[in-house]
Parts: C-alpha cells; sequence; structure tokens
C-alpha cells in the first residue's frame, strides 16, 4: 500500500508541471453525470439601453427624447435568435435594474433625482436606487416595465438560454429608495443611527461631524441647472473614499455599503450579531431567483467581505442549485478565497490572461506568459475563469486605443474560449468589430477612450446596420464584419459541440517547443497545446505575431501522447477542424509535425 501511494504521489510530481487542469482520464472510468454533459457556459453581455437602440441622431448629451434608449422589447424572438447562433448559453441583461436618471418620470409616480448625483443624461447602471425595480427607460409601458422585464427573461429560457441579472453589492445610488419595494421591506438607511460612524447594524457609513455640498471637479451639462446635492452627515462614498468632497474621479454618485467591516479603524470586523445589511442583500437576491433570473454577476464582488458571500450564495442555491454567481474581482490573491471559501461558481479573468493576450494582440507581450497564466491558476482554478476580451469596462478591439483591428481578436479569442473549460464573455458589437470611437457625453468628457459609454444614451452603428430594420440578417454589415461575425458563430459552435473542449484536460506544449528543440517555433509569438478527453484529442496552435508567419516544426512529447493513451512510437494523423480550413497532417515517428502559421492565424487539429 505504502508502494502504491509513493508510486501515485511520484506521478503527480512528474504530470503536475505539464498537466495541471482537470484529471488523466483512463479509458475504462465510468465517467459521472458532470464529465459527460456539456458544461461550457458562453455568455453574452447585452446592454439594453444600447443593444435596442435604433436611433440615429447620437446627439452628445442627448436626451432620451433626442437619442431614444433601447427597451426590453427589443430583445425579441429574432434578436434572441441570432444572439444563440454565437453559441451563447448565458445572457447577461446588462443595466436592467432601476438606477439614477435625468429623464423625468414623475408622471408616473417616479420623483426626479438630482443631476448633481447622476453620471450623463442615462445615468450609470451601478448607481443602483431601487433593487426591487427595472429601469424605467427600458420599458415602452412604464407602470408595466416589470412585465416588460419578466417577458424577456421568459424569451430567453424559451430560445433556450437562462438569464443573467446585474447584482451590485457593495454600493448604491448616493439617493435610494425604493418606490416598489415588497411589504414590510425597509430601504437602505432607513433606521441607521446617523450620529455613529460605524455600527455593524447601520447600512452606510458616515463622517458625523462634516457636511457634503460639493463634487470636486463635477459639472452639469449644458442647459441642465439644479440645487447642489447637500448630505449632512456625510456618507463614504462607494469606491472607499471617506471623505466629504469625493472627486469626479472617484464613484462620487454612490455610496459605500457597510457590511460589517470597520474600515477606519485598521478593518476591523463584526459580524455578530448578523449586520443588517447581509439580510437585506440576501433578500434581494432571493427576490430576483424567484423572478426566474438564472445567476448574477456580482460587481466589485472583493470589496464585499468573503465571509457575505459564503453566508449568503448557499442560501440562494438551496432555492436554485443552478443559480450561478459570478464574481468581479481583480486581486488573484483572493481567486481561491472566494471560490472555496465565498463559494463563487467564477471569478472575472482580468489581471491574467486578458491582461496577457492584450499585449500580445498591440503586438507586445510574450506567449510564454500564458504559462505563467495557467500555473498561477492552481488547483484547477481555471474552470471557475470567466474569460473575456471585452466587457463594458474595458476598451474595444478595434479601437485606437487597443489593437486597432479587431481580427487581432482571433487568435486571441479563440484561445480564450479553448484554454479551459470555464465560461467565455463576448460583449454586444464584438462579435462585429464596433470601434468605441464616439464622444458621447458624460463618458467623452476627455474625447474618446475606445469604450462604448455607459452613462449617455447612445446607439452603435455596427449593431443598426445588423438588425437591419428588424430582420437581423446582417445584409447591412460589410465584408469585413460578416467575416468576423462568422468567426464569432464558427468559435461558438467550435467549443459547444467538442468534448476535448466543454469536458477534457488541458496540456502546455511551450515547455516542449522552447530553446532549439523545435525548428522555428518562435516561443514568444506562438503558443501550442493540447485538450484531450476520453473520446477525442485536439492540438491548438496559435501565432500572434501580427506581422510574419512561420514555417515550423511542432514537438509532441512523449509524455504528452502517453497521457492521451495514444501509442508514442506511432505516426498519427491530424485534421483541420476549425473555420473549414481543410489541412491534413501526419506526425513523424517522433512526434512531430511541420505546419505553415500565417500571420494572426489559429489551427485546431483533430488527432486521428
Amino acid at each position: 500500500m505504502k508502494k502504491r501511494i509513493f508510486l501515485i504521489a511520484m506521478s503527480f510530481i512528474i504530470v503536475a508541471p505539464f498537466v495541471v487542469y482537470g484529471q488523466v482520464l483512463s479509458p475504462k472510468r465510468k465517467l459521472n453525470k458532470m464529465e459527460i454533459s456539456n458544461h461550457k457556459l458562453i455568455v453574452y453581455q447585452c446592454f439594453i439601453r444600447i443593444f435596442g437602440n435604433k436611433n440615429n441622431t447620437n446627439k452628445v448629451y442627448g436626451s432620451i427624447e433626442e437619442n431614444g434608449s433601447g427597451k426590453f422589447n427589443d430583445i425579441d424572438e429574432k434578436a434572441l435568435k441570432e444572439i444563440k447562433k454565437l453559441g451563447t448559453t448565458h445572457v447577461w441583461l446588462f443595466g436592467a435594474l432601476d438606477h439614477l436618471t435625468m429623464t423625468d418620470y414623475t408622471k408616473f409616480g417616479i420623483p426626479n433625482d438630482n443631476p448633481w448625483l447622476i453620471k450623463g443624461k442615462a445615468g450609470s447602471p451601478f448607481a443602483v436606487k431601487d433593487y426591487y425595480d427595472v429601469a424605467p427607460d427600458l420599458a415602452v409601458d412604464v407602470p408595466n416595465r416589470m412585465k416588460e422585464f419578466e417577458a424577456v427573461v421568459n424569451r430567453v429560457h424559451t430560445s433556450g438560454m437562462k438569464a443573467i441579472l446585474d447584482f451590485v453589492p457593495n454600493h448604491v445610488a448616493r439617493y435610494y429608495h425604493s418606490d416598489v419595494k415588497p411589504a414590510g421591506v425597509q430601504d437602505f438607511g432607513q433606521n441607521d443611527d446617523t450620529t455613529k460612524a460605524f455600527s455593524n447594524q447601520n447600512n452606510f457609513y458616515y463622517l458625523p461631524n462634516e457636511k457634503l455640498n460639493a463634487f470636486a471637479g463635477v459639472k452639469l451639462p449644458d442647459g441642465i441647472s439644479a440645487t447642489m446635492w447637500h448630505e449632512s452627515p456625510t456618507k463614504a462614498t462607494g469606491n472607499d473614499v471617506f471623505s466629504s468632497t469625493p472627486s469626479v474621479n472617484d464613484w462620487y454618485e454612490t455610496i459605500k455599503l457597510n457590511y460589517g467591516v470597520d474600515y477606519q479603524n485598521n478593518r476591523q470586523t463584526h459580524f455578530e450579531p448578523l449586520p443588517d445589511t447581509w439580510l437585506k442583500m440576501r433578500d434581494i437576491l432571493m427576490f430576483w431567483a424567484k423572478k426566474g433570473i438564472d445567476g448574477v454577476r456580482c460587481d466589485m464582488a472583493e470589496m464585499v467581505p468573503v465571509e457575505f458571500w459564503a453566508w449568503a450564495i448557499p442560501q440562494i442555491k438551496a432555492y436554485n442549485k443552478d443559480f450561478i454567481f459570478i464574481a468581479e474581482i481583480y486581486n488573484p490573491k483572493e481567486y481561491h478565497n472566494y471560490i472555496n471559501v465565498g463559494k463563487f461558481d467564477y471569478l472575472y479573468d482580468k489581471v491574467g490572461l486578458y491582461d496577457a493576450l492584450r499585449r500580445l494582440m498591440e503586438g507586445n507581450g510574450d506567449a510564454n506568459d500564458i504559462t505563467r497564466v495557467w500555473q498561477n491558476e492552481s488547483n484547477d482554478l481555471g474552470k471557475n475563469m470567466l474569460r473575456f476580451l471585452e466587457n463594458h469596462d474595458e476598451q474595444r478591439i478595434n479601437s485606437d486605443f487597443f489593437a486597432k483591428d479587431a481580427n487581432v481578436a482571433i487568435p486571441a479569442m479563440t484561445l480564450s474560449a479553448t484554454l479551459h473549460d470555464g465560461p467565455i464573455m463576448i460583449y454586444s458589437g464584438q462579435e462585429f468589430g464596433e470601434k468605441g470611437m464616439e464622444q458621447e457625453g458624460f463618458h467623452g468628457l476627455n474625447g474618446t477612450d475606445g469604450r462604448s459609454t455607459m452613462f449617455d444614451y447612445w446607439s452603435l452603428n455596427t449593431l443598426k446596420r445588423w438588425y437591419n430594420e428588424g430582420k437581423y440578417d446582417g445584409k447591412q454589415l460589410t465584408d469585413d464584419e460578416k467575416r468576423l461575425y462568422d468567426f464569432y458563430k464558427s468559435l461558438g459552435k467550435l467549443v459547444s459541440k467538442n468534448h476535448a473542449i466543454t469536458n477534457g484536460n488541458f496540456y502546455d506544449l511551450q515547455y516542449a517547443n522552447q530553446h532549439g528543440q523545435s525548428i522555428n517555433y518562435n516561443d514568444k509569438k506562438i503558443y501550442t497545446y493540447l485538450r484531450h478527453s476520453y473520446k477525442q484529442r485536439l492540438l491548438i496552435v496559435c501565432n500572434f505575431d501580427l506581422n510574419n508567419s512561420y514555417n515550423t516544426e511542432i514537438n509532441i512529447p512523449r509524455h504528452a501522447w502517453e497521457t492521451m493513451y495514444l501509442n508514442p512510437d506511432k505516426a498519427h494523423n491530424l485534421t483541420e477542424i476549425f473555420r473549414n480550413q481543410p489541412l491534413d497532417l501526419r506526425t513523424s515517428k517522433e512526434g512531430k509535425i511541420q505546419l505553415n502559421l500565417p500571420a494572426n492565424s489559429v489551427f485546431i487539429f483533430e488527432i486521428k
């Protein structure tokens, strides 16, 4: 027995540097249901306000009457059918919650918001003013806005996909008041003792002897006048600013929620009795779970103590075991904590793979950084990482601030989707090469920045041409945009239909192709790896060099063949299966293949 344990341990030590993701599958081992099922998630981030907006005005700082707004009803059966062609499994209904806005809805019994608290005419989706309501901007019939929201969730489900909602747990709008909260629910701050800087039963943090009566550097749009927002005592601002003069660079329109952490006293924690904020937030999550929402993307989840998540998430999953939690998190040192303790399903992979791929896409970087990314994701953490190249926070790939060419994403997006079996995300417009180079209003205070606005009423030309007056046939797209769209659809089909990607293990081949081990293999620009399961083996080769092609040799070492349960002394046939590139290769008996890699290209071979 001791000898057996020793041999197992030694085999792990040998394999671990190269095979971290997944479990080596014996062809005879019986697989459980999870291993057999397709569990590759593809999230489509749909910013509703912009997604369905067909208005062509696009006036800087334009009102909703001038620039228009997308509606829940715009996400109709035709739109969802096209979204699903990307392989989408989850539609993120971004910006659905009721948030601060400059649009007047008083005739519907909704109080106006103070313009000093609002970024842009439309306002920030993260300045939530009512967790129990949805944004009136997104409704055709404002009094029935919740019914329109419920209808779009039902359409998503009928289309064979699931619906994700924003959850903004760290902060609320500086003016928070629920107009439609259920009976017995109290607003945040309603019972706070504002004489105390901190109490674990307070929902907010206070500066008891200070008054807020200015925001440094904040200006109202031309033509807008309003009485300055006054606050006494001052509440701490959402991005942990304990000051009575937050600036335009702060999240000044929001106030931080108190989860029992005393920030001004060495971050001492006070979790007993349960902080009142915990109870309120748990109830909000349950409210939306009971509405049929299938998951939440949690904004800045790491600014909320992991102990809250460990307490709240199991309660929601007890109601719906398939409800998923995605954490926006940027500190790799906390990854394991928020997965293992906090019970999150998935984490944003921004500072790991996104940053490494962005450097390569901009013509810099080193493909070996990808190896370092997965090595840092120890204990199979890769399956928990949500990969992306665009979202509402990041610059568009096609912008002048990033790659300036949407096609540069082809190898990077393919790698993001196939490196492991964790989820992948697409931001609406990315599939057509949206540039994000317009100056919209608040978002363009300092000129264009390569992002699509979060704060203004706006429409995107690429999306409007894809709509083609409701036909969703893309006939108005350019030929380049159509080809890019075809790539994203092909990628969705690839990752959804191939068992090695949805259920397989990962094997990094960089170590076997460095330092002259393979002819003409530039390991700083080429990245090669295997994905393999008991029923399929794939070789994936990415060339991130934007200017140079390589007639290279690729070495698949003996250990890799053995890991895939293939004979390392036998030649094997390889067939390209991605994007209809007919190409058949055969390995040498030494496990090497010769391959011509065009600049900015990717090949996926099935090993027969």
